[in-house]
């Protein structure tokens, strides 16, 4: 799992990448972003993949959050299974796109995972992202942030099709893929909150 979150990442085309038209909170989502917390639900993707859809709304600027998301020396603090993150090509400030590898170390069910993505940007509402190599079977999604009051607050949504080869039953993957999710939004939401301005 990433975020970086997060990690920042990258897609083409949302339509060619096969995801279906951008996901909107409604209902339960809406009422978990209310209370300050983060909403994250993954269903069945194609082929074993699970579909992710989260968000989160973070009291600070978009371009603070965007900001958060692809500084390479905050993952840590967001995925908390990181071990590295490094960009291997491109640039996001002077090219619009990069390539980015990290690594997130496993446990006694989940391996670890090499992961080598590239990422599209439009600043500072949208990061578009797929696999470009590594061990993860598919992935392919996207970061959009919104911003609300007047600018003084964002509301992050992120959409990601991923599947891995992992030896447990796809109910529990899927289990874990939320939970992390939601964990690595409220990271975020935190680093934001602290993040040098």
């Amino acid at each position: 799992m990433k975020p970086v979150l997060a990690s920042a990442l990258a897609l083409a085309s949302l339509v060619s990448a096969g995801l279906a038209a951008a996901w909107a909170p409604s209902g339960d989502a809406l009422r978990t972003l209310g209370s300050g917390g983060a909403y994250s639900d993954v269903s069945s993707g194609a082929d074993g993949a699970g579909l992710i859809h989260a968000a989160i709304d973070v009291p600070v600027p978009p371009k603070v959050v965007w900001t958060v998301m692809n500084d390479c020396r905050v993952i840590q603090r967001l995925i908390t299974s990181a071990v590295s993150c490094r960009v291997v090509q491109g640039d996001a400030e002077h090219t619009g796109w990069d390539i980015r590898e990290t690594v997130t170390k496993g446990n006694l069910f989940i391996p670890s995972i090499h992961n080598i993505y590239r990422s599209d940007y439009q600043p500072y509402s949208l990061i578009r992202f797929r696999k470009a190599g590594g061990d993860l079977k598919v992935e392919q999604g996207q970061w959009q942030l919104i911003s609300l009051n007047n600018g003084t607050a964002t509301r992050v949504l992120y959409e990601n099709l991923v599947a891995a080869d992992i030896m447990l039953p796809a109910g529990l993957v899927r289990e874990g893929m939320r939970k992390d999710t939601a964990k690595v939004l409220m990271n975020l939401k935190r680093e934001s909150m602290v993040y040098p301005r």
